[in-house]
């Protein structure tokens, strides 16, 4: 390096902007649901849910799905900032009307919670 200026190789483009994060957060039963759907790259469509109250819980031993209430967030390994706000993400386990259950897909992405139920 000669120690001249850097310059760009390209300059930004519109496929390169992201969004800001949607934090999915628990609300209670009297409250409604509330999701938005956007288009992204390519004309599709992604659906955002920004509150919810329930999550499909799979009872892997059985193999049945029940949709249960969520109630409280019991851990979220992306930060304990989320736990404290019911912020839920991928992985978060959630106190639910059918047992503790683990978050399996991104709720802010996909528009539902899905999960499974966690023996103790």
């Amino acid at each position: 390096m000669s120690g001249g200026r850097l310059r760009m190789n390209s300059k930004k483009k519109k496929n390169a902007l992201s969004r800001p994060n949607t934090l999915t957060t628990i609300v209670s039963e009297k409250e409604e649901i509330r999701t938005k759907t956007i288009r992204v790259l390519g004309g599709n469509k992604k659906t955002r849910l920004y509150r919810t109250n329930v999550v499909n819980a799979i009872d892997q031993e059985t193999g049945k799905t029940v949709q249960a209430t969520v109630t409280d967030v019991i851990e979220n390994a992306a930060s304990n900032e989320y736990r404290r706000r019911d912020i839920i993400t991928k992985g978060t386990i959630l106190e639910t009307s059918a047992g503790n259950v683990k978050v399996t897909n991104k709720p802010s992405k996909e528009g539902f919670v899905n999960g499974i139920i966690i023996k103790e």
